[in-house]
């Protein structure tokens, strides 16, 4: 299955990884959109050199994948997951990354404060809900759902 993701107005080549369940997107088309590099390959070769040189693995987890170029055919690209993008992105000197360098420092402080005090994670489900429009009715309902299955599952764990 491939599917194509917009990044603003640039377009992201994906492919589902239906045994690993997760996507895998261009690393080529993310620098091209996080950078306005004329030649984004280019810059992901010398990218890939540096990142190399300092020891970061991150280089290492990403698979050449069959994805379709721009000419229609199907050729091998570099890809890498979620995760392994989102590190990608870090390494990338360029101010249109400084944006989504900010939101991934503020989402990683907002987690470091939901383990110190986990009633910050609910809280913030809720309000994400709400932003999504829910009703407080279905919220309550949401979260009563989930505590109970979740005692259900511990009760399963124990009797296994």
């Amino acid at each position: 299955m491939g599917s194509l993701k917009l990044f603003e107005t640039k377009r992201i080549r994906s492919v589902w990884n239906e045994e690993e369940q997760q996507w895998y997107f261009s690393v080529v088309d993310v620098v091209g959109a996080v950078t306005d590099s004329a030649n984004p390959s280019a810059y992901w070769r010398k990218l890939k050199q540096r990142l190399i040189a300092e020891g970061n693995q991150t280089v290492t987890n990403c698979h050449g994948l069959k994805m379709e170029a721009q000419d229609g055919r199907m050729r091998m690209t570099d890809a890498a997951n979620t995760r392994e993008l989102l590190r990608l992105i870090q390494s990338i000197p360029s101010p249109k990354a400084e944006p989504f360098k900010l939101w991934l420092a503020d989402v990683g402080a907002r987690r470091l404060e939901e383990i110190e005090n986990p009633e910050l994670a609910s809280e913030r489900m809720r309000e994400l809900y709400r932003e999504k429009g829910y009703s407080e009715e279905w919220i309550n309902l949401r979260q009563r759902g989930i505590a109970i299955r979740d005692s259900l599952n511990g009760e399963w764990k124990t009797c296994a």
